[in-house]
């Protein structure tokens, strides 16, 4: 057993404290798994969210309460679990982790919590594809969908691994102000590339397993999107109140929308640039 004395860690602690290496984060290129506790007191759950969007195909896993390695307690095999999870994706880290080989069913964590969802789609890309060809479309695409989730990490939201243009691009954030910041640089990266979106964006509970989200929130969004015109960004009535001084924006009333496969009316607006 190896133990270090107050006064080393106190010092560690002060030296640590003005120990800045966020200019270097960019040049990761190993898979990153960051997991902060939403309520730290004393490191901002802000701060795991920066870190994350700075490391290039970084994935952030919120845990719940203020948690620390001395506070862990019964979350401890939510934070295991998650790295086993991480290092299932991809055997060869699991080995050089030192950990032994995945039975082959790698536990999925699944949690629920509040998120602002983006979701956005290439208009009309059935029509572009036969206009361009498959492979030009398909070259566009993976040029647009990097500066997606480029823009995505710029404003502090988190891509959902998996989804590509074909199916729409999915990202959440924690800030309806970031989420309409990011939806209106995608919609200038699609217009810049030649493939102009739909962008949709709708706040709710979302069921978060391994790197990807599902809900009728997240559905929500997605029939928001289709609504929208190419290059516009419509956002749900709750996205609206929950930005609207926060924003430098101005909001334009699309009124109570049908939504497919949901019950009731919703009211939606167009973000517009002030």
């Amino acid at each position: 057993m190896r133990s270090v004395t107050g006064d080393f860690v106190a010092r560690y602690m002060e030296d640590s404290l003005d120990l800045d290496l966020s200019g270097s984060l960019g040049d990761i290129t190993a898979r990153t798994l960051v997991m902060h506790s939403e309520a730290d007191g004393f490191y901002p759950f802000a701060g795991g969210q920066e870190m994350a969007a700075q490391i290039p195909n970084a994935r952030l896993l919120p845990l719940e309460g203020n948690l620390s390695l001395t506070t862990l307690g019964d979350k401890m095999e939510v934070v295991t679990d998650a790295i086993n999870s991480f290092l299932d994706e991809n055997p060869e880290t699991r080995r050089l982790a030192g950990y032994p080989k995945s039975s082959g069913r790698p536990d999925r964590v699944q949690s629920s919590s509040m998120a602002v969802i983006m979701f956005a789609d290439v208009a009309d890309s059935t029509a572009l594809t036969e206009q361009m060809g498959d492979t030009v479309f398909r070259v566009k695409a993976r040029q647009l969908e990097g500066a997606l989730r480029s823009a995505i990490r710029e404003n502090v939201g988190t891509a959902v691994d998996g989804k590509l243009l074909g199916d729409g691009v999915l990202a959440v954030f924690t800030s309806a102000r970031q989420a309409i910041e990011a939806a209106l640089a995608c919609g200038k990266a699609g217009d810049d590339a030649g493939l102009p979106l739909h962008l949709g964006l709708h706040a709710g509970d979302v069921i978060r397993e391994d790197n990807n989200v599902y809900g009728g929130a997240v559905n929500i969004a997605s029939r928001i999107s289709g609504l929208s015109a190419p290059s516009e960004v419509l956002v749900s009535d709750i996205i609206r109140g929950l930005a609207r001084t926060s924003a430098s924006v101005m909001f334009e009333d699309r009124g109570a929308q049908a939504l497919k496969g949901v019950g009731e009316t919703m009211r939606v607006w167009a973000v517009r640039e002030a």
